[in-house]
């Protein structure tokens, strides 16, 4: 037992994985899954868990995907519908590298998503973390001891976030996407852009909001009244 921003917080274990869930004090059957950071700017998280929403973050592997990380997310659904009753169906809060972590879960197991939060998103690899284009924080050495992967390999790698965004486009899953228009790390133009620009000529609910002179830092916004109204309206 703790306390995460004034309400219960449980750590416990799931399938030798911690896990971590906020309580809220009137819960109404319907929670949030932050992929990754659990902590980072959590504004818009504490606002939805004192609306109802109860707030849950499994461990990943390596923040930059496996497979295995999708899976225990659904393992985590079922496992937050027996215990604490909500619905097998989360809404997806997923910034930068959680935000590509977001993407294939939604992508896998499209009928476990209600809709999805992502801000800053990773996309596109060769991008972030490969630095081929307009990104230029150095994340490859990390990218490359955890996926044991070399760019010619990546080059051909055919499982990048953005491969999958035609199984979200056939889901119909509502985006809402924050971005900022200064993005040195995950530079919106080859990342989140490739995502709208999927959902607007599919015909898909997506609301793309871009921060003037913002790097990728801060996430979320300084009034996250538009963040909130879309999970509240689509959850």
């Amino acid at each position: 037992m703790g306390e995460w921003n004034g309400f219960e917080m449980i750590e416990e274990t799931l399938s030798g994985r911690m896990v971590i869930v906020v309580v809220p004090k009137k819960p109404n059957g319907k929670w949030v899954l932050k992929t990754e950071y659990f902590d980072a700017f959590p504004n818009a998280e504490i606002e939805l868990v004192k609306m109802g929403y109860h707030l849950a973050h499994i461990k990943n592997t390596t923040r930059w995907h496996n497979w295995s990380d999708t899976d225990a997310r659904a393992e985590l659904a079922e496992y937050m519908h027996k215990k604490y009753g909500v619905e097998k169906k989360c809404v997806i809060v997923g910034m930068s590298c959680g935000g590509m972590q977001g993407i294939y879960f939604a992508s896998k197991y499209p009928e476990l998503v209600s809709c999805m939060y992502l801000d800053a998103p990773v996309v596109n690899l060769l991008s972030c973390p490969a630095g081929v284009g307009n990104a230029t924080d150095a994340l490859f050495a990390e990218f490359k001891e955890h996926k044991k992967m070399d760019l010619p390999e990546l080059i051909a790698f055919r499982d990048h976030p953005l491969d999958h965004i035609p199984k979200l486009v056939k889901s119909k899953i509502p985006v809402i996407l924050v971005c900022g228009d200064s993005d040195k790390t995950v530079p919106y133009e080859e990342n989140g852009k490739l995502l709208n620009d999927a959902y607007i000529a599919n015909n898909c609910e997506i609301v793309t909001i871009i921060k003037k002179d913002c790097d990728h830092h801060p996430h979320g916004l300084e009034d996250n009244s538009p963040i909130i109204d879309f999970i509240v309206s689509h959850s």
